[in-house]
């Protein structure tokens, strides 16, 4: 059996009435309404889901007709009103709307040609209620045709179904001429209204055309906020982690304004007990300075009674002056010049040896031998007590032995760790003691050049060392460190230590070994007890530094050098000036520079920074003679003890024997 079935659904919308229409495989739908939706519900069945816009108030498909009546913005009663129609067409509506009402069932039962049985029923319900502005809420109109069983009433059938369509024909007709002017009248004011909607829509798409330039102006705007929103919040960070560390930093800053609070406190109790003191510091000094007025005063009255007693001295000594004149005068005549030196003390010295006759120096005029001795210089030369040997130091921290005779060099002392820049030998030749830069004394056998000792105990270098002339076993040295030691040869230690103000440059031995004549850096030459180290005397010798101090044979008399290139000659009783030399170009070239003084006491040699050698006699107090031979400044000379002699020793480490 095959089934067919035609339905339609009506729908309503805010501004309009529409819906569809299927019969069998075929289908239409209609549509009409002020505006045209924007999106449509399709209702699909199983014949098809597209559906094409119409816009009649009916649809005709073959020979079924289906009629629906749609009011939108006027009721039925005005619409006929506004229209005029014939009364022969009035008659004929009111005709076709009277079997409207009436319900037909038409039925037929019977078998044709094994055909289906078709049973039509027709269902005609029209709802029409008008609310608000007489508009259609609902129509419903349903057209079922259902399978029917077979008979052979198809012929019956098929007339019903005729005389159907027929009828519908005619009302199909009658009302299309009966709505005709209804449609035009509905037409006229939608047309009116799509005009004015159009110009509001043209006004509307200005309106969008310039609300999509003001956002995108705002766009731009809102994208520039925003980056400047990123930049403030950057900076706003930066600020806050900038604040944070100022914070932590003023908090630290806080802590330490307390304790610098706490400490300025305590210097403020410390800085009031401090000018407490002072004050009664300087209550004390006030006495203090009373007494040393008081006892200026007291030496001053010393000072002159002492050289009171002086004077009473120096008369006497000039009578036994005299009396020596007269005695030598008397043995020259008698021959008894024995009993009157063992008569007039300081005239002939006794030694350990014995006694020795006197010897007369001579003045040198040439250069004997020119020697290369060391490299880097020589600072230091001695010639041994009555020998022609040489010793020679220099920077290369070796002690050489010379032949004075022959310029040979007899032997080498080597061991010392610093630059030599003084040297002694015992009175008996034994052993030849070495200054050195490297704070301390070496001590070597003279026989065999073999170190005996390495005296230790200075804290800078030793720049002066000298041996006594009494005794083989004591040695005086001075060091940059403001001391003065004794040694003990025989021991090996320091015996005792003095303490000066002021660094001593130079020193020597008195020749009986009790007093140690020393030249400072102030300028002073002191006098020490050598057994017990306090100072016994002192005089201001020099403007500037003493570089040299030399202690004649007999012991009488002092030699002082200093930087102001004048040498002194002293009187050792009196402290004295007995003698001053000068000469121009004649300066001292340095801190160590050594002059010296001739056996027998009647010349002095000093060495000059032009490499020049000069001799003045001590009787005449001139200028004797200026010996040349060296290219570089002169740093040391020595006498031979001999007399026949003289040795001079340069910068460049050039030693001259001068004959």
């Amino acid at each position: 059996m095959k089934r067919v079935q035609i339905f339609a659904v009506f729908f309503l919308l805010p501004n309009c009435v529409g819906g569809k229409i299927a019969v069998g495989n075929k289908y239409m739908q209609f549509f009409i309404g002020f505006e045209v939706p924007n999106c449509f519900d399709i209702y699909p069945n199983e014949f098809g889901t597209a559906f094409e816009w119409c816009h009649p108030l009916y649809v005709l498909y073959e020979d079924i007709f289906v009629y629906a009546l749609l009011s939108s913005s006027l009721d039925l009663i005005s619409l006929r009103q506004e229209v005029a129609v014939s009364d022969k067409q009035r008659r004929q509506f009111a005709e076709v709307d009277q079997v409207e009402e009436d319900q037909v069932e038409v039925k037929a039962v019977g078998r044709l040609n094994n055909s289906h049985l078709l049973q039509y029923t027709q269902i005609h319900k029209k709802r029409l209620s008008v609310v608000g502005h007489n508009r259609l809420h609902d129509i419903h109109f349903v057209v079922q045709l259902q399978p029917h069983k077979r008979g052979s009433s198809d012929e019956i059938s098929r007339e019903a179904i005729k005389r159907a369509i027929k009828s519908l024909h005619k009302r199909h007709l009658l009302e299309e001429g009966a709505h005709a002017p209804a449609v035009a009248a509905l037409a006229r004011p939608f047309a009116a209204q799509g005009l004015e909607w159009k110009e509001k829509a043209d006004k509307l798409e200005l309106e969008l055309q310039q609300c999509y330039r003001a956002q995108s102006r705002l766009s731009e705007q809102l994208v520039v906020e925003v980056a400047e929103c990123r930049s403030s919040k950057a900076v706003v960070q930066e600020k806050e982690s900038l604040m944070t560390s100022l914070q932590n930093e003023m908090t630290h800053t806080r802590e330490e304004n307390s304790k610098l609070k706490e400490s300025l406190d305590l210097k403020t109790e410390a800085l009031d007990l401090a000018v407490t003191e002072n004050r009664a510091l300087k209550g004390q000094l006030a006495d203090v300075m009373q007494k040393l007025k008081e006892a200026e005063a007291e030496s001053k009255n010393l000072i002159d009674r002492w050289m009171l007693e002086k004077m009473k001295d120096a008369e006497k000594l000039n009578e036994v002056n005299a009396l020596y004149e007269e005695m030598m005068q008397q043995l020259k005549v008698s021959s008894i010049e024995q009993l009157a030196r063992q008569q007039i003390d300081g005239v002939v010295r006794q030694r350990e040896a014995g006694y020795d006759d006197f010897v007369e120096s001579m003045v040198p005029s040439s250069c004997k031998h020119v020697i290369n001795c060391h490299d880097g210089g020589c600072g230091s030369i001695l010639f041994e007590h009555n020998s022609n040997r040489l010793l020679t130091g220099g920077q290369d921290r070796t002690v050489k032995v010379w032949d004075a005779n022959t310029g040979i060099l007899s032997n080498t002392f080597r061991g010392s760790v610093g630059s030599i820049l003084d040297l002694a030998v015992t009175h008996d030749n034994k052993f030849v003691i070495g200054a050195s830069s490297s704070n301390n004394l070496c001590v070597w056998e003279s026989s065999t050049g073999r170190i005996r000792h390495t005296l230790t105990g200075h804290t800078d270098k030793v720049c002066s060392v000298d041996a006594s002339r009494s005794s083989a076993r004591n040695v005086v040295s001075a060091a940059y460190d403001h001391t003065i030691k004794v040694w003990d040869l025989q021991k090996g230690y320091c015996s005792h230590t003095i303490i000066s103000v002021s660094n001593c440059n130079a020193l020597a031995y008195s020749s009986d070994g009790l007093t140690i004549c020393s030249g400072h850096v102030d300028g002073n030459l002191r006098l020490w007890d050598s057994q017990s180290g306090k100072l016994m005397s002192e005089v201001a010798a020099h403007s500037q530094a003493v570089t040299s101090v030399c202690v004649s044979p007999n012991g009488n008399i002092v030699l002082t050098s200093g930087r102001d290139n004048v040498h002194n000659l002293f009187d050792v009783r009196t402290l004295e000036v007995c003698g001053t030399y000068r000469t121009t170009g004649n300066r001292v070239a340095s801190n160590w520079s050594r002059s010296c003084i001739s056996r027998d006491e009647n010349s002095v040699a000093a060495g000059s920074a032009d490499g020049s050698v000069s001799i003045w006699s001590r009787l005449k107090s001139d200028k004797v003679s200026v010996l040349d031979g060296h290219t570089s400044p002169v740093l040391s000379c020595t006498w031979n003890d001999l007399g026949r002699s003289l040795a001079s020793a340069d910068r460049n480490g050039t030693v001259c024997i001068w004959v």
